[in-house]
């Protein structure tokens, strides 16, 4: 449940979102994410849940409308301050954007290695981070020899290694199976109990219908927020 005085770190406030010539993306929408939240965005293919992403991470401008993200003004936000801003988002992108030469090490580690910490330690939360995800036994295979479903589990697995403030996870389970789903979940639970907010956009009923957090539900760029039952 949501204290009263919880501290906001997400605030979307009448954004829409156009995109040319006059695709409405999303309508006038309006909400708070909290610190230490975990939220499922869910809702059918080109209802707005990536657009919603893209608009946190400040890869799209909103057409109209106010985003604060930690205290930070979008619309304002200086490059520098920008910058910074992300070192402290994970995000994990449905199209993975991994490096394809490189192994799943090198990708994971690159993004442990901007945070300046030690070469034991980055290898630790490595292969930690694989651990949960079960993928350790391909830790020093080339990310273009794997399948999607692994590519996709290093993806998250890049994402979470730094123990972001803020996760976003654009369909985190889409290519995976049961046991593979169960075990991003337990990923994401483990980095929420640790104080990270978690956002998830997923298609997925199965990760969140006996969850007691919020859900966002998007349709035609429209959001219905429903509460969690009383259990």
């Amino acid at each position: 449940m949501i204290a009263d005085n919880q501290e906001t770190i997400i605030e979307f406030v009448k954004v829409s979102k156009v995109y040319p010539p006059d695709v409405l993306a999303l309508v006038d929408i309006s909400f708070k994410i909290y610190k230490k939240e975990m939220i499922f965005l869910t809702g059918r293919s080109g209802a707005g849940k990536s657009t919603l992403i893209r608009l946190i991470c400040n890869i799209d401008k909103p057409t109209k409308g106010f985003i604060d993200i930690a205290g930070n003004d979008l619309s304002k936000i200086k490059p520098a301050a920008m910058q910074q801003l992300r070192q402290n988002i994970g995000v994990a992108y449905q199209d993975f954007r991994l490096l394809p030469r490189l192994t799943v090490f090198q990708n994971i580690a690159m993004a442990l290695e901007v945070t300046f910490m030690e070469s034991r330690a980055i290898r630790s939360r490595v292969n930690e981070v694989l651990d949960v995800l079960d993928i350790t036994d391909k830790i020093h295979k080339r990310t273009d020899k794997l399948s999607r479903g692994e590519q996709q589990r290093v993806a998250i697995a890049r994402a979470a290694s730094v123990r972001p403030a803020l996760l976003l996870a654009d369909e985190p389970t889409g290519n995976l199976d049961a046991r593979a789903s169960k075990n991003v979940m337990k990923l994401f639970n483990q980095l929420n109990e640790q104080g990270t907010t978690v956002v998830i956009a997923t298609h997925d009923k199965s990760i969140y219908q006996e969850s007691d957090c919020r859900i966002f539900n998007l349709e035609s760029g429209e959001l219905d927020i429903k509460k969690p039952e009383a259990r």
